[in-house]
């Protein structure tokens, strides 16, 4: 629609209100307009780090439930004993510490994505995050923990 399409009455032109009359609102006003301060490029990398997290926790999860559940008599033989001789090679103790780390730090980035959607205020965003990021770290902090220093000769 050009100059000719809009005009109204006396060769008056239709005023049009916005800058780009051909672009969606919220483009041109976006929501929270400010520009981050802190990583160059963080939420780019978080987005490649959701990704290639994503792939890798589907072969780790599908792993771990197809041992945990299907491989000789599946839930059956899960006891103690068997998290004790499992947990005792490196290789078990090494997939699920990327268990571990990769969904926590894959959920955690999901939340973090939400919380910056949806919460109009500053302070409510940054409280938010940071209840999540204390979560976040109790959560890894303690399961690390126990992945570490399991002792399968309890006394």
């Amino acid at each position: 629609m050009t100059g000719p399409d809009l005009q109204l009455g006396r060769g008056q032109a239709a005023p049009v209100k916005q800058r780009f009359y051909d672009r969606p609102a919220s483009l041109d006003n976006p929501r929270s307009p400010r520009r981050r301060a802190g990583i160059p490029n963080f939420e780019k990398f978080a987005w490649l780090f959701m990704r290639f997290s994503g792939i890798a926790l589907v072969f780790l999860a599908i792993g771990h439930l197809f041992i945990m559940l299907m491989w000789d008599d599946g839930v059956y033989r899960i006891d103690f004993n068997y998290v004790a001789q499992r947990w005792h090679s490196p290789f078990w103790q090494i997939w699920d510490m990327a268990l571990l780390w990769l969904a926590e730090l894959h959920g955690g980035n999901g939340l973090r994505t939400i919380i910056d959607d949806y919460s109009r205020k500053n302070s409510t965003r940054f409280w938010l995050n940071s209840l999540l990021l204390l979560s976040m770290g109790f959560t890894l902090v303690l399961g690390t923990y126990v992945l570490v220093t399991f002792d399968a000769n309890i006394s």
